[in-house]
């Protein structure tokens, strides 16, 4: 493999939990809720989907379905299928959704995987390219800045700037263009079978992580720099 494509939520990076999330946007807004009831909410909203790079809903109602399954192809879109799923949820302030989705995109919502670090230095250090291809509605590249991983990324291909989300295999084609890279010797690092596996369409080869806490997974990327080589 001369060039290694990766995913970010999930894979690279880790947002904060969901009764975080709630707190943060809480004591932001000043509204109260009882402790009790708080937790009740962090796991409604959980179970509802509505912290983007968080659990899978366990059920997209019929209202939000045609906008979730495209909610990654542009920012608008993005904002309202997760916003809209958050409503879903009972809170003691109508500006807490909004507040919910802005505080998801700070940099400080992230944590990077233990030896994400690592692997991209090593990725770097034997002047493999790096690119990462992400379903998202929002400029990722503050967060890899902040983290100090910026430097080790090549290219970033979103689908909200193309309009294209995985699986389509055209987003996986134009991080390669960008990359200047054979994707038959291009490897695909996600969590996602079915988003990140579109890969494989081109020809790239594909490894999959564990969506785990980072506290969780401390070395489920290394096994990357020996598929590299």
């Amino acid at each position: 493999m001369t060039a290694v494509l990766f995913d970010f939520s999930g894979t690279l990076f880790r947002i904060e939990s969901a009764e975080s999330w709630l707190r943060g946007a809480l004591a932001e807004t000043g509204a109260r809720l009882p402790e009790a009831e708080l937790t009740a909410a962090a796991r409604a909203l959980e179970e509802a989907g509505a912290l983007p790079g968080g659990a899978h809903p366990v059920e997209v109602p019929e209202e939000l379905a045609g906008l979730w399954r495209q909610r990654d192809r542009s920012a608008a879109l993005h904002r309202a299928a997760y916003t809209g799923a958050a409503r879903r949820v009972p809170l003691p302030d109508p500006a807490l959704y909004d507040v919910l989705y802005d505080r998801h995109m700070d940099p400080a919502a992230w944590n990077a995987y233990p030896d994400a670090a690592e692997v991209l230095r090593g990725l770097r250090e034997r002047g493999v390219p790096v690119g990462v291809v992400s379903n998202i509605g929002w400029d990722l590249r503050p967060v890899f800045r902040e983290h100090g991983l910026d430097p080790y990324v090549d290219a970033y291909v979103l689908s909200y700037e193309h309009g294209v989300q995985k699986p389509d295999p055209r987003l996986f084609a134009t991080a390669c263009e960008v990359l200047g890279a054979d994707p038959r010797r291009t490897l695909m690092v996600g969590d996602d079978r079915r988003a990140d596996g579109g890969a494989a369409a081109l020809g790239c080869g594909v490894h999959f992580v564990d969506h785990l806490p980072v506290a969780d997974r401390p070395d489920g990327l290394r096994p990357v720099l020996d598929l590299v080589g």
